[in-house]
């Protein structure tokens, strides 16, 4: 997520950091640097202009060339200036359980909007809520039997018609859930590859039928500038409530994100960080712009672990890891726990002190796991409590029992290496009756 950003940030800062003094010169050539990594990541140039002026004024200011700290001070600026950038503070939606709370869904095609319906009734039944999805997206080839296969697969109820006539949809769906008590209904609109009049009055007129609580804009993160410029004239024709980024995950170079909130005025609510169900994220401004600096998110990766992790698994490996022990085993038992809380480059930009960098030791996702699996489980008891042992000739008949190379083995050898060093600063870095996972 954001990673080519992060990256640029997280060398500007530990440099900033190093000043025992700063200048006016320094700073104006540290700001320069911020400046090319915003532009890079595709920040509007209006916004990037605003967002160094406002650094400098506060920077330049006796504050930060007076104190004790200069550099971490400075720091501290740019950091509250992406949280004011990016909206200042989480926006939750209330929903209520005594009344039944309407959601619309608008925005092009291939945002990720279909997927993102079932995610958000996923996200909410857990909060308790009863949801129900509506297909009004009748436009799309397919855009209802997805909404459907993804309903049956959450075991939600999905609301469509064969004469494919909005209006009717959106009334068979109240009527749906007045009579089965739902408390939410989830509308996901007709989306185009482009604005066109004909979708904008298609979704102005079921705003005007349903009258929902809230209106968010799906927007591809990965699209930049072009999802800016879109949720704009969105905004002007729908006033909408919100934004949801899908699809920081992946390549997002980080300007819709740092956008998007300063052209539109309206906030970023929800973010979608991977293709699963569960891989939704309320947008906490303050902890994206700790990512974006490298400074972790400890609050975020907390709260994924309190919902994947296994206690008493995670309580077993605390224990080991008080008396210094590590094994293969253990490594094998932390992947799986791992691979519940997503993916591992995401884990590690949300632990402080984990620079970018270490992504490139650390390479653990997909069928890779499964390779790693395979090749421990070559091994023999000795060999998995005792990695040492594992020579040159024990490592050619793992890599034989298991399908693999040698190059693999050394690599997966290399990586519990990585592994326990993370898991044991993970482990440090966690304040005792905050944090379920590793026992804490």
């Amino acid at each position: 997520m954001l990673n080519d950003l992060t990256v640029r940030m997280e060398a500007i800062v530990k440099k900033l950091r190093g000043e025992g003094k700063l200048s006016e010169e320094n700073i104006k050539e540290s700001l320069r640097e911020i400046r090319r990594a915003l532009l890079e990541a595709d920040v509007n140039f209006k916004i990037v202009k605003s967002f160094i002026n406002n650094v400098q004024n506060k920077a330049i200011g006796s504050e930060v060339l007076k104190s004790l700290t200069p550099g971490q001070q400075l720091v501290k600026v740019v950091h509250n200036e992406l949280i004011s950038l990016m909206g200042d503070k989480l926006l939750s939606l209330n929903l209520p359980h005594n009344r039944i709370n309407k959601i619309m869904l608008v925005g092009l095609q291939g945002s990720g909007k279909t997927t993102f319906c079932a995610k958000l009734a996923n996200f909410y039944r857990k909060k308790g809520n009863k949801p129900v999805l509506t297909a009004c997206d009748v436009h799309r080839p397919a855009a209802v039997d997805q909404l459907k296969t993804l309903g049956k697969q959450l075991d939600l109820p999905v609301i469509h018609h064969p004469s494919n006539k909005v209006s009717k949809i959106a009334t068979e769906s109240i009527q749906y859930a007045e009579k089965n008590l739902n408390d939410l209904i989830i509308f996901d609109t007709a989306g185009r590859m482009h604005i066109d009049q004909e979708m904008m009055q298609e979704v102005l007129l079921l705003k005007e039928q349903v009258k929902p609580d809230y209106i968010l804009f799906v927007a591809d993160a990965m699209s930049g500038q072009d999802a800016v410029n879109v949720a704009h004239e969105f905004n002007i024709q729908l006033e909408f409530d919100g934004v949801v980024l899908t699809k920081l995950d992946g390549d997002a170079r980080g300007g819709a994100a740092l956008s998007i909130k300063a052209v539109t005025n309206k906030p970023v609510i929800f973010a979608g960080i991977g293709e699963k169900i569960n891989d939704i994220e309320e947008f906490h401004p303050d902890r994206m712009a700790s990512r974006i600096l490298g400074m972790g998110d400890i609050l975020s990766l907390i709260e994924k672990a309190e919902a994947s992790v296994d206690e008493e698994q995670a309580l077993k490996i605390s224990k080991r890891l008080k008396k210094n022990l590590f094994t293969l085993n253990d490594f094998y038992d932390q992947l799986q726990q791992l691979k519940k809380m997503g993916p591992l480059d995401q884990i590690i930009k949300m632990m402080p002190g984990m620079e970018s960098k270490m992504l490139k030791n650390v390479d653990i996702s997909g069928n890779e796991t499964n390779e790693i699996e395979a090749i421990i489980s070559s091994m023999t008891y000795n060999e998995k409590e005792k990695p040492e042992i594992i020579n040159g000739s024990r490592r050619k008949r793992i890599a034989s029992g298991s399908g693999t190379s040698i190059q693999s083995v050394n690599k997966v050898l290399k990586q519990y290496d990585h592994m326990k060093s993370m898991i044991k600063k993970m482990n440090k870095g966690m304040k005792p009756g905050k944090m379920k996972f590793m026992g804490k």
